[in-house]
């Protein structure tokens, strides 16, 4: 059994935006407009956001990058 993690948290918080980098920003516009869409925000304790994309078409994820740029080599385990 998956035990939730997040303990009441949304997956994407509301104030999202106002966390996200001027590059982080303009890098997401980019990646919408090629199919790609905010799947999670992850917010560990004293350490940097992690923020995952997801494309719907290719079933992809990579994470966004600080500088707006998109990783999807990274080894992201994704619970479903």
């Amino acid at each position: 059994m998956n035990q939730e993690k997040r303990k009441g948290r949304k997956a994407i918080p509301d104030h999202f935006k106002k966390l996200l980098t001027e590059d982080q920003k303009e890098g997401l516009k980019v990646l919408e407009r090629f199919g790609w869409e905010l799947f999670i925000v992850r917010m560990p304790l004293f350490q940097p956001l992690v923020i995952v994309l997801r494309n719907g078409s290719t079933d992809e994820y990579g994470l966004l990058q600080e500088d707006g740029s998109l990783d999807v080599k990274s080894d992201l385990e994704i619970r479903q």
